[in-house]
């Protein structure tokens, strides 16, 4: 997404909003291994919130991962 830097003098230019990455290690129970991830802050709760088994499960089946 592209937008405006706005100074108090109202001058304007551009500028990106880039997506709030992390890298992040998990661990994978199942298969007894780590993995490390770059995943958005917004992926990050939602593997939280379910966990990563269902997080990788549900990303399979959408088409995000192999």
């Amino acid at each position: 997404m592209v937008g405006n830097n706005v100074s108090h003098a109202m001058n304007k230019t551009k500028r990106r909003f880039d997506a709030n990455l992390v890298k992040k290690r998990f661990y994978i129970p199942e298969e007894d291994k780590w993995v490390t991830l770059k995943v958005s802050t917004s992926a990050l709760k939602t593997i939280n919130k379910i966990g990563i088994s269902a997080a990788i499960k549900e990303a399979k089946s959408k088409g995000f991962l192999k």
